[in-house]
């Protein structure tokens, strides 16, 4: 494994290493407690909470769904007022309906709301405002404006923040427990900001093809909703109050823009199938499923045979899944998602050669989804073909230096292999990237401890010094 990749799969480590002792012969960001921060700071807050966000459990490590997620984001980010600043869009698996954002670029997306929203662009239409967040920097400037004294602390406010918005007992609790909510009404979106995103949020939607009608629509029926909730307003209306006069105010902008109808794409329904499909009552999805393709009949019927499809392999009944995705064959060469269940299910059915023939050529097909390499080099894995199975994956990490579940599969790939030192290097790969910064450090100890050669000694020694001052200056703080 090339070592430069602790770097590349960890920006954080590299932004963070900017705020560590002198000793480490890096330049200082700068006083924090200013009313703005830099872009480098912004991305530094951003990171030092993605860094602990990768490690809850409600974080959604699906590639499918973030991969979509991806898409649709910077569709959106390229018609923006920043289309170079990056982002990063993520899903946590929460029923609640919300979205945030964190300095940085960083997008989080609840799957409570992207089940909510009754077509793409309304989604959509939720993103384009969360961006708008970022490139008009309205979180960075509140949380520089509380006067912290280190970019550690700003991301512990901002992990508080978060947690405190989804679950308001939760500032109890949370990484600095009561003081987040007694900031939580400080860092709340003003009217202003909130008015100047729903604007540009506007305009980037319209400029990447989306409908924008669909943002006062869904604020609308979020606001109409509340009724329904009682105490338990929506997250989402906590945290960017939605007020009768936005609602006019995007309502006018968008009745001068002439109406141009907008379909959603196959992959936002297939999207929305598979989250209702990992839902952990598998009897009442599959019911939900039959009922929506039986005298029901609601949604896209492609989307929720995959979805049936799915929620039946998902129970164990893989007769019946295939049965019922029989009629989805034709789209294999069409759909990628589509083609990932296809081997999911001739992978339950039968580990025939023909299996791992179909995987080759769907690799082929779709070189840029995740999805079927995992599986791929999960079956070249049972199927003993270790290097095989290498090949595949050093490919890919090249590709998705970020992917924490890639360096899962190397580990293993590399323990059955017997080499000890290159397994113990991917698992501090993985937990890096899982948030496990602890579990990173004793895998590179081991790692360590595995082998003689000179130069990865040399490289492992430097990684283990680089982030055990990640793991100083963190409990520090």
């Amino acid at each position: 494994m090339k070592i430069y990749m602790l770097i590349a799969l960890c920006g954080f480590t590299t932004l963070t290493f900017n705020s560590l002792a002198h000793a480490e012969g890096l330049p200082d960001l700068g006083d924090v407690s200013q009313e703005s921060l830099t872009p480098q700071q912004e991305k530094q807050i951003g990171e030092q909470s993605m860094f602990e966000i990768r490690a809850d459990k409600s974080f959604l490590d699906d590639a499918e769904v973030n991969d979509y997620l991806n898409n649709i984001g910077y569709q959106l980010v390229a018609n923006s007022n920043e289309p170079s600043q990056e982002f990063e869009f993520f899903t946590l698996d929460n029923n609640s309906i919300n979205a945030f954002a964190l300095p940085g670029g960083f997008i989080g997306v609840n799957t409570g709301l992207i089940l909510t929203a009754q077509s793409e662009s309304e989604l959509a239409s939720v993103l384009s405002h969360e961006i708008a967040h970022v490139t008009q920097h309205h979180i960075a400037r509140m949380v520089a404006g509380q006067k912290f004294d280190s970019i550690t602390t700003m991301a512990a406010i901002a992990i508080a923040i978060l947690a405190a918005r989804n679950n308001p007992d939760a500032a109890q609790t949370a990484i600095i427990g009561a003081q987040a909510g007694s900031i939580q009404r400080q860092l709340n979106f003003t009217r202003t900001h909130e008015m100047e995103a729903d604007r540009l949020g506007l305009i980037t939607l319209q400029k990447a093809g989306f409908d924008p009608r669909a943002m006062p629509a869904f604020f609308e029926r979020l606001q109409k909703a509340t009724s329904l909730f009682d105490n338990n307003v929506p997250s989402y209306l906590r945290t960017h109050p939605i007020t009768s006069e936005r609602i006019a105010d995007t309502a006018s902008r968008v009745q001068q823009i002439p109406f141009r109808f907008v379909a959603d794409s196959l992959n936002f329904h297939l999207v929305r199938a598979k989250l209702r499909a990992m839902q952990k009552n598998s009897r009442d999805v599959i019911t939900y499923f039959n009922g929506a393709l039986g005298d029901q009949k609601h949604g896209n019927p492609i989307a929720q045979r995959y979805g049936l499809a799915m929620a039946l392999l998902n129970n164990g009944q893989n007769k019946q899944a295939a049965q019922e995705f029989a009629p989805l064959q034709k789209y294999t060469a069409q759909n990628p998602m589509i083609a990932t269940l296809a081997g999911a299910i001739s992978n339950a059915h039968t580990h025939e050669p023909a299996t791992i023939n179909f995987y080759r050529t769907a690799t082929q097909n779709f070189p840029q989804h995740r999805a079927l390499f995992y599986d791929y080099a999960e079956l070249l894995i049972q199927d003993q073909r270790f290097d095989d199975a290498l090949n595949v994956l050093e490919l890919q990490v090249l590709k998705h230096p970020n992917d924490a579940h890639l360096y899962e599969l190397q580990a293993r790939t590399y323990a059955a292999l017997g080499k000890r030192q290159e397994k113990h290097h991917a698992l501090a790969y993985y937990y890096t990237l899982r948030g496990n910064l602890f579990g990173a450090i004793e895998q590179l100890e081991l790692a360590k401890s595995a082998g003689k050669d000179y130069f990865k000694l040399s490289a492992i020694e430097s990684e283990l010094k680089k982030l055990k001052a990640i793991a100083a200056a963190m409990q520090k703080r």
